[in-house]
């Protein structure tokens, strides 16, 4: 998909415009009665390609390879499915006063999923840190997200009412085994998906925007969008900026103390507190059904907040390693000592 030129202060995601339009043709246009059910069919027949894609696109050599940096690795899987868990779990004391218990739900489902890879991956470059730790890193947290944010799911969302054990036979149904058998088969057709990803990759996104379409069209027929106002949304702003900060802060440090070098706590820093909207929307829809569409909403507004914060720090953090470079003479090493500190 042709990227749409932004400016410079404002990095919005163009495909976040396309999603937004997409929820608002939902609002005016929802699919009903045999329209619904073919939507729905074609939304899972969707979700099981996208997830037969990701594990095509997987290379289990590359991923067994970064091994070796399992220090880092065990960092960002640590910030993803621990620390993220635990501060939307301590969240809870937000409802009812500043979140209804759905956008809590919602909440605390986008804390359990796994980072993203490509933002990850392209922040980290920009910001002249070690892109082939954010590659590994980004793929590990996909792969242990296919299990165990299912699980975490089941454990914390159950008592929100938000979650349905069987949920987690749909997960495997619907969204593991098609990732298995991409994994399966990436020796044979991985070449292929890579010389044709651009095309492959508007399919992924084509499947996204059915999933979300799905979604919100239930959403308005059944009328959950009467329990959001906009207060409401802009309190669910606030929460998700204080919990983006304390992410960014918390990988930051502890990167440093842990005796990182400068690219890697680049990449554990933007690695660590991300969360992926390519799984989450799929998974929201197996996972929640028809209440899919207002789980997603806080998915939908972290995304895009995450984009912007790192892309003002990423550029930050570059213009420092280009400051760093002239004074001091050519970077370390990856995996060097500490260099120049990183303020977020």
């Amino acid at each position: 998909m042709r990227r749409i030129a932004m400016p410079s202060w404002l990095p919005v995601d163009p495909y976040i415009l396309v999603l937004v339009s997409t929820v608002g043709l939902a609002a005016l246009l929802p699919a009903r009665g045999p329209a619904a059910t073919g939507v729905g069919a074609a939304s899972s027949i969707a979700i099981g390609l996208l997830f037969f894609l990701y594990g095509a696109r997987l290379s289990t050599r590359e991923a067994v390879k970064g091994l070796a940096h399992w220090r880092l690795h065990l960092t960002v899987v640590l910030s993803t499915f621990l620390l993220f868990p635990l501060l939307g779990l301590a969240a809870r004391g937000l409802v009812p006063w500043v979140l209804t218990p759905q956008l809590y739900t919602g909440l605390l489902y986008l804390c359990v999923l796994p980072s993203t890879i490509q933002s990850s991956i392209a922040f980290t470059s920009i910001a002249k840190g070690n892109v082939s730790a954010a590659i590994c890193a980004g793929t590990y947290s996909s792969l242990i997200g296919m299990v165990l944010t299912p699980l975490l799911a089941g454990a914390l969302l159950h008592s929100s009412g938000g979650f349905s054990a069987g949920g987690l036979l749909d997960i495997c149904r619907q969204l593991l085994l098609p990732f298995v058998a991409g994994q399966l088969l990436q020796r044979w057709i991985g070449a292929f998906i890579t010389r044709h990803k651009k095309v492959l990759g508007l399919v992924d996104r084509g499947s996204i925007l059915l999933v979300v379409y799905t979604a919100f069209s239930e959403g308005m027929v059944r009328g959950i969008w009467h329990q959001v106002t906009a207060v409401r949304l802009l309190a669910l702003l606030g929460v998700e900026a204080v919990l983006l900060a304390v992410l960014l802060t918390v990988t930051s440090i502890a990167a440093r103390r842990m005796g990182f070098g400068r690219q890697d706590r680049v990449a554990i820093v933007f690695c660590g507190s991300k969360k992926s909207l390519a799984n989450g929307l799929p998974m929201a829809s197996v996972l929640f059904g028809g209440q899919a569409g207002l789980m997603i909403l806080p998915l939908m507004l972290f995304h895009q907040m995450q984009l912007m914060v790192c892309a003002v720090i990423a550029k930050r953090w570059s213009h420092q390693a280009a400051a760093q470079a002239t004074a001091d003479g050519p970077p370390a090493p990856v995996g060097a000592g500490p260099t120049a500190p990183l303020n977020a």
